[in-house]
């Protein structure tokens, strides 16, 4: 069926593109054009982005060495400190975030730790329960819960400094585990008045529970080893990631606060307060362990979150950065920092036009292909595959080997978020309102030995709805492609078409499977508290 389709397809476009005194010699029309130039001109849009990438790895390893080494002073009596600790629904982590909170190095006296907990399900009443256990022993432990999700993770925090008495507050998700000399490490920055951010590096619990973890690992590890490096070496903007670090109460008033009108709040106000003149630091020494979601579409919600976030607050404020009194280097990264998820529409229209295109391409020679397509496969895809084998050479010089084999999974888990992305994009740029959906987590570490709780994915089982019918759609239309290359002696393309292939299928059936598991799980479970009833 797919040669068949393919086949016809084709000849129907040489019975349009091709006089009979032209036999076998293509002749570019109107046909041709139409297809070539937009086609084209997105590769090239995409490429620049490519290029940044290079960029990003030029200037990381010409000014990493002027990275701070540590804080320009002391303090000689140590500052109020509040630890926020935003929860929703979080009840199989939250035991161990708590557990792990009371046990950090600071003098009691000067600290404060609020759960602000917006909680719906059973979470509520365990968690009040744990904080009331653990100020009864001496903790100080502030409980906040609010009846209403106002804000979402914005509005909680924003809630919470109102009570706040820390000179700094800390921010936590509710899946780290955070380690005891954190505020020791990290609090000292804050001697320095012009610094209003210290962000520290993540590092990753389950980084090996499968493979998809590991691909996850190794895309954010892109973000912490070589992005925020560069960035703050070279005196970039850079944004605080919303945990894991810790910042100056005064300069979040000064800023404008905590405002949710984006889905990463955390990037708005890093934003707005570095144009506000407040320095951000970046100490990568100091690494936080988190939790990294194990099944496809909690990862594609993530994601998709991030991006249309991150392409609200371009809408909101990159006008403000390019219009700023401030050097045109940093309003360039700033712009690449904010607007790179628009490569996902743009991909979702070159996988259209790839099959046509190929098509109208077929008696073109090799050397057009090596001529303009080999550059912007190197601009794109080279550049992936070279940006993140070197950030693990740095994040790990001896085992770092084994991400070349990990880059076809890398590209087709990048391929796998084309279509969800895509949808938050546009949102964003037509400023539709969507919730702050959380990404389930389970508490789960190590590797594939150790397996989430049955109740637990059952009781946060995901609905993908539409997305992995309309990804399996996708796909089977790059096996068209992969079909029609290989009839056309096109065997160079085979291996990328393949990438494509397998991300839009990973995605689809692994979504479909875990959901399956889980309603299953799901059914088993009513099916027992009925017969205990």
């Amino acid at each position: 069926m797919a040669f068949f389709l393919a086949t016809s397809f084709r000849d129907q476009i040489e019975r349009v593109l091709f006089d009979d005194t032209f036999a076998g010699i293509h002749q570019l029309g109107w046909f041709d054009y139409a297809l070539l130039i937009p086609y084209f001109t997105l590769l090239l849009i995409l490429s620049f982005y490519g290029l940044h990438r290079y960029e990003i790895i030029r200037t990381y390893r010409k000014f990493r060495k002027q990275m701070p080494n540590g804080p320009l002073a002391r303090f000689e009596e140590l500052p109020a400190v509040t630890i926020q600790l935003p929860i929703y629904n979080e009840r199989y982590v939250v035991e161990r975030l708590l557990e792990e909170v009371t046990k950090i190095d600071y003098p009691r006296r000067l600290l404060q730790i609020q759960v602000l907990d917006d909680s719906t399900d059973e979470t509520h009443p365990f968690t009040e329960r744990l904080c009331n256990q653990y100020r009864a022993e001496g903790h100080p432990v502030d409980y906040i819960h609010r009846a209403n999700r106002h804000g979402y993770k914005a509005g909680a925090l924003e809630n919470g400094l109102k009570t706040a008495t820390g000179v700094v507050v800390a921010v936590f998700d509710a899946d780290f585990v955070i380690p005891r000399d954190f505020l020791q490490k990290t609090v000292h920055y804050f001697t320095d008045p012009k610094i209003g951010v210290v962000q520290t590096r993540w590092s990753y619990l389950n980084r090996h529970y499968n493979l998809l973890t590991e691909v996850q690992a190794i895309l954010l590890d892109g973000h912490f080893v070589l992005e925020h490096v560069a960035r703050c070496s070279r005196g970039l903007y850079f944004n605080f990631n919303g945990t894991a670090g810790i910042l100056r109460k005064q300069m979040i008033e000064d800023a404008g606060g905590w405002q949710h009108d984006t889905l990463t709040e955390d990037s708005d106000l890093s934003y707005r307060a570095q144009l506000k003149g407040w320095k951000f630091v970046y100490v990568p020494s100091m690494e936080c362990p988190s939790e990294l979601p194990v099944d496809t579409y909690g990862f594609q919600v993530q994601q998709s979150r991030w991006a249309k976030g991150l392409t609200q607050v371009a809408r909101k404020l990159l006008r403000k950065v390019l219009q700023a009194d401030i050097p045109f280097r940093v309003k360039l990264e700033a712009f690449c920092h904010m607007t790179p998820n628009i490569s996902y529409p743009l991909m979702i229209v070159v996988t259209a036009l790839m099959l046509p295109v190929m098509i109208v391409r077929f008696y073109m020679g090799w050397q057009q292909l090596l001529l303009v397509d080999m550059p912007l496969l190197v601009a794109n895809f080279a550049s992936v595959i070279a940006f993140y084998v070197y950030a693990q050479k740095e994040r790990d010089p001896l085992g770092w080997k084994r991400s070349i084999l990990l880059m076809p999974a890398l590209i087709a888990a990048g391929v796998a978020l084309t279509v969800i992305n895509t949808r938050a994009v546009l949102e964003a740029l037509f400023g539709i309102k969507t919730g702050f959906v959380r990404t389930p987590k389970y508490a789960v570490t190590g590797e594939a030995s150790t397996h989430p709780q049955k109740q637990a994915l059952a009781a946060y089982r995901s609905r993908s709805g539409w997305l992995p019918y309309i990804e399996f759609g996708i796909g089977t239309y790059f096996l068209v492609m992969v079909f029609y290359a290989i009839e056309t002696y096109n065997f160079l393309a085979v291996p990328l078409l393949s990438i494509f292939v397998s991300g839009y299928y990973w995605a689809s059936i692994s979504t479909l499977h875990h959901e399956y598991k889980d309603r299953v799980e799901w059914r088993r479970q009513q099916k027992l508290a009925t017969a205990g009833s």
